[in-house]
């Protein structure tokens, strides 16, 4: 099929409007000292921090997000329907918005935050816990809606044989199904790893922008820019870091999918 030439036109304008800001970011490096600027003290307290505050947050939406996504893929059209538009509510939420919402849950004057303040002292926001559960919140509907999608690719075939032979429903679950869907759930943990390595704005909001407690990359290289914390071309150093990883994981994710296929 021949395209018009005005669609290769309009399709190079959409490449440019994505790639050029990455080479503006790349040009914008130091080369001669981008080590030395990514391994400085504030640049690698913001890199442990994001790096094992997002494999925490990962660890949480496995455990909540992957029973989550066999319901779904298992339930009604009309039920799944639901819990679906409900998981994917998140990646179209204003962060800031996902940030005031846990407030006004876990805060010390939220629905579930204040009676626990008022009976154990105990206060989530602003520490290092609500880090991790601000990006859960935003990571798990990537983690939920790839594996259900694995899931209902897989069909119910080889589950409903496994069950005419005698297995129990956990024997199902645990030899038939998670093996079934293992790709699929190693490419929702990536997706999920890498959304709550950028989370920003939910983490902003929920837990502050306190080094060594709850700054994390983003916050530091926001910071950075407001004449705070890291130098820029540290900023600069940890953003190519993150461009990176994400391109790794990204590139990781289409050999994957391609393998899939053949």
């Amino acid at each position: 099929m021949t395209l018009p030439r005005g669609l290769y036109v309009a399709a190079l304008v959409a490449l440019a409007v994505l790639v050029l800001p990455v080479v503006g970011l790349v040009t914008r490096a130091h080369w001669s000292t981008l080590w030395s600027d990514l391994f400085a003290p504030a640049s690698l307290t913001a890199l442990w921090l994001s790096l094992w505050t997002a494999a925490c947050a990962t660890i949480v939406c496995l455990v909540l997000g992957l029973p989550l996504a066999v319901v779904i893929a298992r339930s009604s059209t009309r039920l799944a329907s639901v819990l679906r538009t409900i998981v994917l509510i998140p990646l179209v939420l204003p962060p800031m918005v996902g940030g005031l919402a846990l407030l006004s849950l876990l805060g010390r004057v939220g629905l579930l935050g204040k009676p626990v303040f008022q009976l154990s002292g105990f206060s989530l926001p602003y520490t290092s816990a609500a880090v991790v559960v601000a990006q859960a919140f935003v990571a798990l509907p990537f983690l939920v809606i790839t594996v259900e999608g694995a899931l209902r690719t897989s069909g119910v075939g080889h589950e409903q044989i496994a069950s005419t032979l005698g297995a129990g429903r956990w024997r199902v679950l645990g030899t038939v199904t998670i093996p079934l869907i293992a790709p699929g759930i190693a490419a929702g943990t990536a997706l999920c790893f890498a959304r709550a390595l950028g989370e920003f704005g939910a983490t902003a909001l929920f837990a502050g922008n306190a080094p060594g407690v709850t700054q994390t990359m983003p916050l530091a290289i926001y910071t950075a820019f407001n004449g705070v914390g890291i130098t820029q071309d540290s900023a600069v150093a940890l953003s190519l870091l993150l461009l990176v990883s994400a391109a790794v994981i990204v590139g990781g994710l289409r050999a994957w999918r391609e393998d899939a296929v053949r």
